[in-house]
């Protein structure tokens, strides 16, 4: 409970309300050697409490008992690993994303998107050949490989230590801002929420979020913004491409459509123009020229809460650079942390994708009931390096629950028809008194809904 008190305590909620929050432990799930299991539980408690007291405010009365259970949070973590879709399982990982030895080290390469896979090979002057690959990459150091495919709009990071890492200029920027950081951005009145009862309880119900993200850890917050009830609308450029299956995995409860912002703005304002919150997934600074910064939506949409995520942080000599859970892994030292002597290893979830996204929904419905008394709009931004900080601080090096995670998720799964087939998914952790045990829309197809609110 620790980490679940530090946690409410940073998103500035009031401590009284940590007693209506009860843990069913499971000692062993999500293997690891760092704290993921006790880092994940409180993710999601914090999410569900403040899920819970928005509630309490919108339908009166006292805030709703919350549960945490270590099963359904160990599920949900990995669900794209439970995702079926006709009985098919998804990919998850490219055969050019993974570790590769380098001439002094190792480098970990993100090539799942066709674009980024094209640019990584045109960094290293090879063809679509992981043997090649390997070669080209055996030449030459850890650092080179990093800065060059970096040059090259690719992906790639070297492998680092906790203390190599703690040394960089990125940690250092990364390691002065508070795990999710919250901003009043303007003084507009404060929010009125309408009185928000009924069965399943949703504190999210009739508000309207744009869904700026990709990936995995904005599409959780989004996806549990839905959950909430919340009128979700993802917003993709015509141009560039997503991965169906997981869009599937992390589109549940929201609809879908493509715009450009850079021909579309007039469809994009009149959008923003009843939006409640916007939450962007892009590098930072990516979307200004789209007057999408926070400073610039609050002017024109006074009140709005904006949620911003990045992979490296909003300030740094990275802040600029395009980053995924599994490289934020291998540059931050997790990686290093959880392999052996002879290979680097991996978290036994992308627990930086998740966790990051249930802070950052935790972060936006915490807004929004502080705008009910003290109205402003809202800036909240949450970088998995930073997360990755928060882990690695709560290392004890012991690995005592290595080896312990076996257990049937099948209470946690469910299935159901969608225009994608028939689904198999796991069901959303966040769990409080009377409110939702799934989401009210399966996912389906990408960009195909349109561009308004419902």
């Amino acid at each position: 409970m620790n980490r679940l008190v530090s946690f409410w305590s940073g998103l500035g909620g009031d401590p009284a309300l940590l007693s209506r929050v009860s843990a069913v432990g499971r000692p062993g799930v999500l293997p690891s050697r760092l704290p993921v299991r006790e880092f994940a539980g409180a993710c999601v408690g914090v999410c569900a409490l403040a899920a819970a007291e928005l509630a309490a405010r919108r339908a009166g009365g006292e805030v709703p008992a919350v549960r945490v259970d270590d099963r359904a949070v160990a599920t949900a973590f990995v669900s794209e690993r439970h995702l079926r879709i006709d009985g098919r399982a998804p990919e998850n990982f490219a055969p050019l994303s993974r570790f590769w030895r380098t001439a002094d080290g190792w480098a970990r390469t993100h090539a799942n998107y066709p674009h980024h896979r094209s640019r990584l090979l045109a960094a290293l002057g090879v063809p679509k050949d992981p043997d090649a690959v390997a070669a080209a990459l055996a030449r030459r150091s850890a650092r080179e490989v990093e800065e060059t495919a970096t040059a090259a709009g690719g992906l790639a990071v070297a492998l680092r230590t906790p203390g190599e890492w703690a040394a960089h200029a990125q940690a250092s920027a990364v390691a002065r801002l508070p795990l999710v950081e919250r901003v009043r951005l303007d003084s507009a009145p404060a929010r009125e929420f309408a009185a928000a009862g009924g069965d399943p309880l949703l504190p999210a119900a009739g508000l309207r979020v744009l869904d700026l993200t990709r990936v995995i850890a904005g599409p959780v917050a989004t996806r549990t913004l839905a959950l909430l009830g919340a009128d979700v609308l993802r917003l993709d450029p015509p141009g560039l491409p997503e991965l169906p299956d997981q869009h599937a995995d992390t589109g549940f409860g929201k609809r879908s459509a493509r715009v450009d912002l850079a021909c579309g703005r007039e469809v994009f304002e009149e959008l923003l123009a009843r939006a409640d919150v916007v939450v962007t997934g892009y590098r930072p600074g990516a979307l200004d020229r789209f007057g999408a910064s926070a400073e610039a939506l609050a002017e024109r949409r006074p009140g709005v809460v904006v949620a911003q995520l990045s992979a490296w942080g909003a300030t740094g000599p990275w802040a600029g650079r395009r980053g995924f859970d599994s490289l934020v892994q291998a540059a931050t030292g997790i990686a290093h942390v959880e392999g052996g002597r002879d290979r680097p290893g991996a978290l036994p979830a992308q627990a930086l994708d998740h966790g990051t996204g249930y802070l950052l929904a935790a972060g936006v419905l915490r807004s929004l009931s502080e705008q009910a008394e003290e109205g402003g709009s809202r800036l909240v931004r949450a970088a998995l390096a930073r997360t990755a900080g928060e882990l690695l601080a709560g290392a004890s090096g012991s690995g005592a629950e290595a080896g312990e995670g076996e257990f049937s998720a099948t209470p946690w799964l469910t299935e159901r028809d969608s225009p994608l087939g028939r689904l198999r998914y796991a069901l959303p952790p966040v769990a409080f008194a009377g409110g939702p045990r799934d989401w009210g829309r399966a996912p389906g197809v990408w960009g195909a809904d349109a561009a308004r609110w419902r």
